[in-house]
């Protein structure tokens, strides 16, 4: 196919011999497939922040540090050239969670590098060689459900114990082959000890997740996984192989209101995202 513009630059410095098809088209990103350097991989275009559908970026942005003080004035100033080192920073969220995640043994697309403001990285495929499809174009059995299930909730203790929240996860952020779940997406992961919307962004994430396979296997619904492994992240005693029951125990304490709310708001967010997918979906098809 004609190389599109956000990609010419990687072509003319050898990075990319060929694009070979468009993947995808979305709010946050355009993925191509492209032949580089002897293999086939994803180019992940990041597009302008205009142009996303996450209108509250700042609230993901929250405890990223920038060491350059002349960078982080320009980024709360807002000029040019801070929205420019904005992007920067979103984009290289992503590489930087891809390459903790796969140390830390979580199931996400090796990362090749960001170039260009483009993210190359592995193309996940089936055993047949095809593209590995998102959870919510596949059909589940009870079995596979309660399967995936369980690894999603591994691979989120996981991620929590470096640090780590996705922000949103989603049967949409989620591909399947036949070893179960790869989690994709991560330019707005956020930093657990850093961001005070951490805790909320966790339980909203492992919700959208639970209600999801609880389709096919409701003994799920209901669990309290993310109040659980959040409770042991707090008290310093969550590590990657905490076996979780599923089961919290409420404390007598006075309800957070701010947090509560704060929920509220994040689902109604997510319930907003989540027709804009659907609808995006259904153009495609």
């Amino acid at each position: 196919m004609k190389v599109p513009k956000r990609l010419l630059p990687l072509v003319e410095d050898g990075l990319v011999d060929e694009v070979l098809t468009q993947l995808m088209s979305g709010k946050e990103a355009s993925v191509y497939i492209v032949h580089s350097q002897d293999k086939i991989c994803c180019a992940k275009v990041y597009k302008e922040i205009e142009q996303r559908s996450f209108k509250q970026a700042v609230t993901y942005r929250e405890g990223r540090k920038v060491r350059n003080s002349r960078r982080a004035r320009a980024m709360e100033k807002g000029s040019k050239f801070g929205r420019d080192e904005q992007e920067k920073v979103w984009q290289r969220a992503e590489v930087d969670a891809l390459y903790a995640l796969s140390d830390a043994d979580v199931r996400v697309p090796t990362p090749y590098g960001c170039f260009h403001g483009v993210l190359l990285m592995e193309l996940m495929t089936t055993e047949d060689g095809s593209v590995a499809p998102r959870l919510n174009d596949i059909t589940l059995t009870k079995e596979q459900a309660l399967r995936d299930h369980d690894l999603i909730i591994k691979y989120v203790t996981r991620m929590l114990c470096v640090g780590i929240v996705h922000g949103d996860l989603s049967e949409f952020n989620v591909l399947v082959d036949e070893s179960g779940p790869i989690i994709i997406d991560l330019p707005q992961a956020v930093d657990a000890s850093a961001n005070n919307n951490a805790k909320w962004m966790l339980e909203r994430d492992v919700a959208n997740m639970t209600n999801y396979y609880g389709q096919y296997a409701p003994e799920l619904l209901g669990t309290q996984f993310a109040k659980e492994m959040w409770a042991l992240y707090e008290a310093g005693d969550l590590t990657p192989t905490t076996e979780l029951t599923g089961h919290f125990e409420y404390s007598d304490e006075d309800a957070d209101i701010d947090g509560l709310m704060a929920e509220i708001n994040a689902v109604m967010e997510e319930a907003a995202l989540r027709k804009e997918r659907q609808q995006e979906d259904n153009e495609v098809d």
